[in-house]
């Protein structure tokens, strides 16, 4: 089970290449992380956007993980545009579930 509820039928091979990527990262509180950003966002990105999104999918889910939720502090070059909009798509005042 994948958990996504967006259909890639309209997107590019590497757009739902990403989207799949976004859904199985190995934990799945990442998946969900990642995964539900993707299928909402996925279809707007833009090729530099995309590009952003595909190097955060390579951060190991630990690290990614500690900085989305400020345990750690998110390294420069990582904290792009993308990865703020990421961070903002999931409020942390409410279960990742719902």
């Amino acid at each position: 089970m994948s958990g996504t509820t967006r259909t890639s039928a309209d997107l590019d091979p590497r757009r739902r290449r990403t989207l799949f990527r976004a859904w199985h990262r190995g934990i799945r509180e990442m998946d969900l992380i990642m995964g539900r950003f993707a299928d909402a966002e996925i279809g707007s990105l833009s090729e530099a956007e995309l590009a952003q999104f595909e190097a955060l999918i390579e951060v190991p889910d630990r690290d990614l993980f500690r900085w989305l939720t400020g345990e750690d502090v998110t390294p420069e070059n990582y904290d792009t545009p993308v990865y703020q909009r990421l961070k903002a798509f999931h409020k942390h005042d409410a279960p990742i579930h719902s």
